[in-house]
C-alpha cells in the first residue's frame, strides 16, 4: 500500500506512546474522600469495597498514610449517630460535632495536609435532605438552609479547615458563604463549591455510608427540587457561572462518569480550575463488575479516571486516590 500517512507507527511500541501521550492523570490531580465515625474502631461499608467508616484515631492514620503516598487533600465526610439527628440538622453548629473534631485532629497531625469539609445538611437531619424543610414539610426552604450553611462554614473555617465544599444546591449559598468567611476574617478559605451536582442514581452507596438515606427507607430519596436535572446541560452551566460570578473559587461537577460532557463545557467556559467527583455509585460498578470478573479493575479503574481528566477535570475526587498514588510513587 502506498501511504503518505501511517499513523500506526506512532503506536509502535511502549516508550513512543509515552512520549506522545496527551493526557496524564497525576497523584496532584487526586482528592481523596473519607468517612468519619464516633467510636474507636472502623466499620467497613458493604456497597464500596475497601472503603471504611474511620474513627478519628484511624482517620488521621489514613491520612497520614495517604500523604505519604503523595496525596495533598483529603475530603472529610461524617456518620453522625442517628440520636444527634434533628428535623433542623442543629448537630452541624455544634464546635464539637464529629467532623469539626476530626479536622482539629488531622489538622493538627498533618498541618500541610489540605482538609476540605462539606457544608450540607444531609448528614445532620433526620429527613436526609441537605437543608431544613419549610412549615408543610413539602420540599426545602431555601433562604433558611443558607443561612444555616454559611455559620456552618465560618465554624468549619474556625476548626482549621482549609476548604468549604457546599454541596447543598441552594440557591445563592456561595455568596453567602463568602461574606460569611470574610466577614469573619476567613479571606484564605477557599469555596470548591459543589456548582453542578445532578440529582444522579449513582449516590446510592454514599448515603448508606453517611447514614443519610435511612430516613426514606427502601425508598430513593428524592431531592430533585433542588439537584440538578440530568436532562439540562443549559440548566447546569447557568448554575455554574451563577456559583463563579458569587465568589467560588472551584468549579465542580458531580457525580462525573455520566456528565463528561458537562466537564468539558464547563471547563471550556470559565478561567477557574474545575473539579470532578467520580462518585460512590461509579466506585462501587467499578469493583462489582470485576469481583465477577466481568471487567479489569485496575484498567477500568484508570479508563475511567483518564475519561475525567481528558473532559477538563483539573482535579478528580476518587475513593481510588490512594492505590493509584502508592502504585504511581
Amino acid at each position: 500500500m502506498d501511504l503518505p500517512r501511517r499513523p500506526r507507527r506512532l503506536r509502535r511500541n511502549a516508550a513512543t506512546r509515552a512520549l506522545l501521550e496527551e493526557t496524564r492523570v497525576r497523584v496532584d490531580d487526586l482528592i481523596y474522600p473519607l468517612f468519619v465515625k464516633e467510636g474507636e474502631s472502623a466499620e467497613s461499608v458493604p456497597s464500596m469495597p475497601g472503603v471504611k467508616r474511620h474513627s478519628i484515631a484511624g482517620l488521621v492514620d489514613e491520612c497520614r498514610e495517604a500523604q505519604a503516598a503523595g496525596i495533598r487533600a483529603v475530603a472529610l465526610f461524617p456518620v453522625t449517630p442517628p440520636e444527634q439527628k434533628d428535623a433542623q440538622g442543629s448537630e452541624a453548629l455544634n464546635t464539637d460535632c464529629l467532623v469539626l473534631r476530626a479536622v482539629r485532629a488531622v489538622k493538627d497531625a498533618l498541618p500541610e495536609l489540605i482538609v476540605i469539609t462539606d457544608v450540607a445538611l444531609d448528614p445532620y437531619t433526620s429527613h436526609g435532605h441537605d437543608g431544613v424543610l419549610n412549615s408543610d414539610g413539602t420540599d426545602v426552604d431555601n433562604d433558611a438552609t443558607v443561612e444555616i450553611l454559611a455559620k456552618m462554614a465560618v465554624k468549619q473555617a474556625e476548626a482549621g479547615v482549609d476548604w468549604v465544599a457546599p454541596s447543598d444546591m441552594m440557591d445563592g449559598r456561595v455568596g453567602d458563604l463568602r461574606e460569611a468567611l470574610d466577614e469573619s476574617g476567613h479571606t484564605e478559605v477557599i469555596i470548591l463549591s459543589y456548582a453542578v451536582k445532578f440529582a444522579s442514581a449513582f449516590y446510592g452507596p454514599f448515603r448508606d455510608a453517611v447514614g443519610s438515606q435511612s430516613a426514606a427507607g427502601n425508598a430513593y430519596l428524592d431531592k430533585r427540587t433542588y439537584q440538578l436535572n440530568p436532562a439540562n446541560p443549559r440548566e447546569s452551566m447557568m448554575e455554574a457561572m451563577l456559583d463563579e460570578d458569587e465568589g467560588a473559587d472551584i468549579l465542580m461537577v458531580k457525580p462525573a462518569g455520566a456528565y463528561l460532557d458537562i466537564i468539558n463545557e464547563v471547563a471550556q467556559s470559565t478561567d477557574l480550575p474545575v473539579a470532578a467527583y467520580q462518585v460512590s455509585g461509579e466506585y462501587a460498578q467499578i469493583h462489582a463488575a470485576a469481583e465477577k470478573g466481568w471487567l479489569d479493575l485496575k484498567a477500568t479503574r484508570d479508563e475511567s479516571i483518564l475519561a475525567i481528566k481528558r473532559a477538563g477535570a483539573d482535579l478528580i475526587l476518587t475513593y481510588f486516590a490512594k492505590e493509584i498514588a502508592r502504585e504511581q510513587g
